[in-house]
């Protein structure tokens, strides 16, 4: 699933995203301490993995969006 950073903390390393279903999500640093992820700017797009659907669908992965 791709997304759009709208909201990044520097301290926590947490935000939201806005999925392209423009459902908001939440996501923690623990969606980033385990990826290339040091710094999301406002608007970057980013590849997300997730579990559960509905509403509780949670970010567990943040990823860059990378080129072939």
């Amino acid at each position: 699933m791709q997304a759009t950073v709208s909201r990044y903390d520097t301290e926590t390393r947490s935000g939201t995203v806005l999925t392209d279903r423009g459902i908001e999500l939440p996501f923690t640093a623990e969606a980033v301490a385990h990826t290339p992820v040091r710094l999301l700017r406002l608007g970057q797009r980013v590849r997300l993995a997730t579990t559960g659907s509905g509403a509780s669908l949670a970010v567990t992965e943040v990823h860059f969006i990378t080129l072939p």
